[in-house]
């Protein structure tokens, strides 16, 4: 079965009630007028989510940016999986490089929180990718194989998780893998997850490309063979913007 493509919006930690909502509805309504051929989510501030959520229609799916790997308890600050299922939310992002990086997030605890959303139900967006060091010592294969090991859980399958590579030197810069450079990184994670999870869990699993998709190169990166979707930052911010996003990926 053909892989149904995903264009994710991730806010990050912007929007007010009244501009959150403004924007909300401007891509619910774009979503709605449209004929499918993708699917689309944003990721609001938590603080945004329920508000948000009585204002989307069934063609704008709504997910959280990070929870906890716990249920409850004494955890000040953080949001677990099933808060975030109560808020309306199908999805949520875990591992994203700004997590791994100014949180000390590891390998170990993004695969916990997948975990956690697996057990609310959610669909877990898990991230990987290299930093400019990395790649330009040549290691941004040999690190994205460690953090699939380490980062999607054993029992992952298409219908609860999807893999975003993010590559951290282009998140936020401007700058961009070529199509080439982005399609070489998502045929090997795919290899990766053939090897870990089976060759029908890797060819059903839809691989999102995170590193600065904007409407000028989105067909071209969209257009390559194992890009399913953007996981969408700065551009997610624009209604015009994103949906441009969409209408190429459901080309």
């Amino acid at each position: 079965m053909p892989r149904t493509p995903l264009i994710a919006g991730n806010w990050k930690m912007n929007g007010l009630s009244a501009d959150g909502a403004a924007l909300a509805e401007a891509v619910a309504a774009g979503a709605s007028s449209r004929a499918g051929g993708c699917e689309m989510l944003i990721c609001p501030p938590a603080t945004l989510l329920h508000p948000i959520a009585a204002l989307l229609g069934e063609a704008l799916k709504l997910g959280g940016q990070d929870c906890h790997a716990a249920a409850s308890g004494a955890h000040t600050g953080d949001c677990s999986a099933e808060m975030l299922a109560d808020a309306g939310c199908s999805y949520v992002i875990v591992g994203h490089s700004e997590r791994r990086q100014h949180h000390g997030e590891d390998d170990a605890a993004v695969r916990a929180k997948a975990e956690a959303a697996h057990r609310a139900g959610l669909v877990a967006i898990v991230c990987v990718g290299e930093t400019r060091a990395e790649r330009d010592a040549g290691e941004t294969l040999a690190v994205i194989a460690r953090q699939i090991a380490g980062s999607v859980p054993p029992g992952a399958r298409a219908a609860d998780s999807v893999v975003a590579y993010e590559p951290v030197w282009a998140i936020g810069t401007g700058l961009t893998a070529t199509p080439a450079d982005a399609q070489t990184v998502h045929a090997h994670i795919r290899a990766e997850l053939a090897r870990s999870h089976g060759a029908s869990v890797a060819e059903d699993m839809r691989l999102l490309y995170g590193g600065s998709m904007k409407p000028e190169n989105a067909a071209d990166l969209l257009a390559q063979p194992d890009i399913d979707g953007g996981l969408i930052g700065g551009a997610s911010l624009k209604a015009p913007d994103f949906l441009a996003i969409a209408d190429a990926a459901a080309r």
